[in-house]
């Protein structure tokens, strides 16, 4: 009696076995690179690192969110190569194919695995393990419990605010001095001793508050000096935009990144910068959803002609060329040498726009 094959199953069947052998690779590969990259890291700074065992920890905890920043695009593309290859060198591509399964249906699973393996990243990004890099560099300089700026002038819509001393974790400043412009003249000025950040603006302590007369004469115009308790000001001035804007080397979360595009535009500030971070955490980690479909649609079917090493190779040299090239635009448009949409969109949309031509063209 002859064997009726379910379609549906046997599709089922194909992408868990796919998927199994797929995330096996990226695990093995991440951890690997993961594990090679901190170990080779820590060695290196062994002797520059602080005698607490904490501090220690930390710092391998920093150093391996921020590596992973590399090594888990890199992995989702290399688990790929091998997975691709094991399914060649094996006849299990072609057997997939003999039994009915369509090349979309191989690659569309991988594609939507690395896809959420990149938004995890992404979303990663939006936390305060976006700043590892910066954190690790402090324990390194034993200036990790060091949380202080001070003497920062900013100007902030109408206002120019002078902090004495500023402490971005504890989201407090000591020794404010707000002075509030309009049409080039002093209108009013707040002095106050604290100010703490709560509810997305900043809450003002004990603050005497100076206001200049609207019409000045010479006779009667006259300071007025009042006091208040508790005054709430500068709506969405975060005490970690502040602490930046001081940095050459500066790290932003995604969240941070655009509440800080979104005030520098009110400002009228240059946000070339600000937006080459945003978009290298936001986009260019994409850049592997295209690989994998370049290294699918110039893969063999047959073992018989396929030359793995040079497969392999070829694969890993490409990923780690675009991989490059990409760094390299962000690190330029960073500089403000170039646009940031089109040192890193542009080139993005042309490597995925080829990609898609390529899929339609081989696969669809």
């Amino acid at each position: 009696m002859a064997t009726i094959i379910n379609p549906a199953a046997l599709t089922t069947t194909a992408t868990q076995y796919l998927l199994g052998k797929y995330l096996k690779y990226f695990f093995i590969i991440l951890i690997s690179l993961e594990l090679f990259f901190i170990g080779f890291d820590f060695l290196q700074h062994m002797t520059s690192l602080p005698n607490s065992a904490n501090l220690q920890l930390l710092y391998l905890l920093y150093n391996g969110f921020f590596i992973l920043t590399i090594t888990l695009p890199l992995s989702i593309v290399f688990a790929w190569i091998v997975t691709l290859t094991f399914l060649i060198k094996e006849n299990i591509l072609v057997s997939f194919y003999a039994l009915g399964v369509s090349k979309k249906q191989v690659i569309v699973p991988v594609l939507i695995s690395s896809s959420i393996l990149t938004f995890i990243l992404i979303l990663l990004q939006t936390t305060p393990l976006a700043y590892a890099y910066e954190q690790k560099g402090k324990i390194l300089k034993n200036k990790f419990f060091v949380n202080e700026k001070s003497n920062i002038l900013l100007k902030y819509n109408d206002n120019f605010v002078y902090f004495d001393k500023l402490y971005p974790l504890e989201k407090k400043a000591v020794d404010i001095r707000i002075f509030k412009v309009k049409d080039n003249q002093l209108i009013q000025t707040i002095i106050a001793k604290k100010a703490y950040y709560q509810n997305n603006k900043w809450y003002v302590v004990d603050a005497k508050i100076i206001t200049r007369p609207k019409h000045l004469y010479w006779d009667t115009s006259k300071l007025t000096i009042t006091y208040e308790k508790f005054l709430y000001t500068l709506d969405g001035f975060k005490p970690e935009i502040i602490n930046n804007v001081y940095k050459s080397k500066v790290q932003y979360s995604i969240s941070d990144a655009i509440s800080t595009i979104l005030l520098f535009e009110q400002q009228g500030l240059n946000t070339n910068k600000i937006k080459a971070i945003l978009y290298a955490k936001l986009f260019i980690p994409f850049f592997v959803v295209a690989l994998i479909v370049l290294i699918f649609t110039y893969s063999d079917v047959s073992s018989r002609f396929f030359k793995m090493g040079q497969f392999i190779s070829m694969g890993i040299f490409i990923t780690l060329i675009i991989w490059g090239i990409l760094f390299l635009l962000q690190k330029i448009a960073v500089a403000n040498m170039i646009n940031s949409e089109l040192a890193l969109l542009v080139p993005l949309l042309l490597l995925f726009t080829f990609s898609w031509l390529q899929f339609n063209k081989k696969v669809l």
